[in-house]
């Protein structure tokens, strides 16, 4: 309804922002459940136990959703094209479940609240009673393994980024994309093997578009040049390449874009331009992270958790870089470095901060109720009294992004991949890296 008042174009990526916004607005409704739940643990009444779970939950929802928009506002403003489309969806979708979560949901409890299901609800289910109650494991305990680990990932992607490199995609690179049409379906490794010996020392993908009878050819070859002879050259190799599986068309109605068959559509991504777009991706990247620990410095006035927000996200974002680097041509989809991956990192950084937010939160709420406990031991409490929460949030962000991943296309295939390998990462990287690094740093600012 609001993209329609807009006028606006609803595209494929826009489409995944708000998929991903119904994977993140579970968030809310989860923590307010899981309060809940505490609060009856406690002794409280269904009427009172669902009031203090609202009012407990408020601060981790705002903050984790404004943190959220705070990324997807950064995507808007340094974005292009379909990545503008994600980041507008993504904020009306957050705004809306914000708006549903902590208001509509409260008036159906209000609605329902003197009928006997009511009276009897639990926010439990036979599967889930007693899961993940009382846990008490010494995740801080353990911080130095966590630490070692991260540690020896980090070496393996240095070696690997200096050996192997990033697949940069045209927008990182400069390149020329072609979408070819068959009649027929075509395998695109066939493809691949046939038309790489025709364009030397220079990088060549093909990947497919909806269906197995379109394809996407992406290419850098001769990208310096600007001459109006390699446009054609590159067509005609094209043409040369694929004359086996176009049954005897000509090169004239192959290279006409109003044909049914052939190429559908071409786009040049020049040097400068390609240098223009890499430049504000790394200013997108820094800029988020410079305002990720600005705002949880804002909120949680200790720079502990601010160092802590941060040593989690920069190690999930360089985790997800890492793995493209280390797999990129063994896994079978696109795995470029491209616009669309700087989202996914983004959209990651975002949906970080928001998990972190939620543990931190209930730390600072936990050393208001026992200012006299060590704050190792409040650290720990509160990671287990998360850990249901964290568990569900992911895992049902996760399920989302599986259906985008399967179902979406291999236009979004890489971009959906990004996201759904961060935001298991992410999670990790919240128990082990945010809340030991926050922990060692309180530790040493307490020192001096």
């Amino acid at each position: 309804g609001i993209l329609a008042s807009f006028q606006a174009v609803l595209t494929l990526s826009g489409i995944a922002g708000i998929v991903l916004a119904l994977g993140m607005a579970v968030d809310a409704n989860v923590l307010i459940f899981e309060r809940a739940k505490e609060e009856l643990r406690a002794g409280k009444n269904i009427h009172q136990a669902i009031a203090d779970g609202y009012a407990n939950a408020f601060s981790a929802i705002f903050d984790s959703n404004l943190t959220s928009i705070i990324t997807a506002v950064i995507l808007l403003l340094y974005g292009t094209g379909p990545i503008k489309g994600f980041a507008t969806t993504l904020i009306i979708g957050i705004v809306c479940s914000f708006f549903t979560a902590v208001f509509l949901t409260r008036l159906v409890f209000v609605a329902f609240g003197k009928t006997k299901p009511f009276l009897n609800l639990t926010f439990t289910t036979p599967l889930s009673r007693g899961k993940l109650e009382n846990v008490n494991f010494n995740f801080l305990g353990g911080r130095k393994v966590s630490f070692m680990v991260a540690l020896a990932f980090i070496v393996i992607v240095v070696i690997s980024l200096f050996a192997r490199g990033l697949n940069q995609g045209i927008d990182f690179s400069g390149g020329r994309n072609y979408i070819v049409q068959f009649d027929h379906e075509v395998k695109t490794g066939d493809l691949q093997q046939k038309l790489a010996p025709m364009f030397p020392d220079a990088s060549l993908s093909v990947i497919t578009i909806d269906n197995d009878t379109k394809v996407r050819i992406s290419t850098n070859y001769k990208i310096n040049e600007e001459t109006d002879g390699v446009d054609k050259e590159i067509t005609d190799i094209l043409y040369k390449g694929l004359q086996s599986e176009l049954g005897g068309m000509s090169l004239e109605d192959f290279s006409t874009t109003n044909e049914n068959i052939g190429i559908q559509q071409s786009q040049k991504v020049g040097p400068t331009i390609a240098a223009d777009m890499k430049k504000n991706a790394y200013i997108a990247v820094v800029l988020s992270l410079i305002a990720m620990f600005l705002y949880i410095l804002l909120r949680f006035h200790n720079v502990a958790f601010s160092v802590g927000a941060l040593a989690a996200v920069a190690f999930t974002a360089f985790t997800v870089i890492g793995f493209y680097t280390l797999f990129w041509g063994v896994l079978p989809f696109s795995m470029e470095i491209d616009q669309s991956f700087i989202a996914a990192i983004l959209t990651v950084i975002g949906y970080q901060i928001n998990d972190t937010v939620v543990v931190f939160d209930r730390v600072r709420e936990n050393v208001g109720l026992y200012p006299k406990q060590d704050f190792f031991t409040t650290v720990n409490k509160s990671l287990n009294s998360t850990l249901g929460r964290t568990i569900m949030t992911s895992a049902s962000t996760v399920l989302v992004l599986l259906c985008i991943f399967i179902l979406g296309g291999e236009a979004i295939r890489s971009f959906t991949f990004a996201m759904l390998f961060g935001v298991i990462t992410g999670t990790l990287s919240t128990i082990y890296i945010a809340a030991p690094v926050a922990y060692l740093t309180d530790k040493r600012l307490a020192k001096k």
